[in-house]
């Protein structure tokens, strides 16, 4: 072999590494994932409440005939900074928002939710994430539309946005 390809040799396969990485690291169709938890009932759990004069989670109340998101979050996420505004127009279109504060606690909410904005009827504390594993979630956030007969719909991994809120009304039932 040439000195000159031996020399360049290891940079063009780091290049070729990189763009192969870059490759893998796509969101095409093709490559997500279906969510298991689509179609099945809402895993028994029950997240106590996250303030005394709001009710907590669990899966029991999801029973009663009403279609509700429930949404996964926590205080010291970003990206669920970024989510607030958009569950508080789904709130304010009628749709009804359960929260599970992943992680939390009830100081360090009241800072965020002061700060951000409230889209809860009831937030829930689950600060050793045992409710999250029963949902099947690994992150945060996580939006579930759950139907009124407490099963899972939809799971929607990550910032819900304007691109998700028509969507996300139609499977409620919100008529605007």
């Amino acid at each position: 072999m040439s000195r000159k390809l031996i020399l360049w040799l290891p940079f063009a396969l780091t290049a070729a590494l990189f763009v192969a990485f870059l490759a893998g690291l796509s969101n095409s169709p093709e490559k997500v994932i279906a969510s298991q938890m689509v179609g099945q009932p809402l895993p028994d759990f029950v997240a106590a409440p996250a303030f005394p004069d709001q009710p907590g989670a669990a899966s029991a109340s999801f029973r009663d005939g009403r279609p509700r998101l429930l949404n996964v979050f926590a205080s010291w996420c970003v990206p669920c900074v970024q989510e607030i505004p958009m569950l508080m127009q789904l709130k304010a279109a009628g749709a009804e928002v359960v929260g599970i504060a992943v992680h939390d606690n009830s100081a360090d909410l009241t800072r965020f939710l002061a700060s951000n904005g409230n889209p809860y009827t009831a937030i829930g504390l689950d600060e050793n994430g045992k409710a999250q594993i029963a949902l099947g979630s690994a992150g945060v956030p996580e939006t579930f539309v759950v139907d009124g007969k407490g099963t899972i719909i939809y799971q929607h991994i990550g910032v819900v946005t304007d691109a998700d809120k028509e969507k996300l009304l139609a499977m409620l039932g919100v008529t605007r």
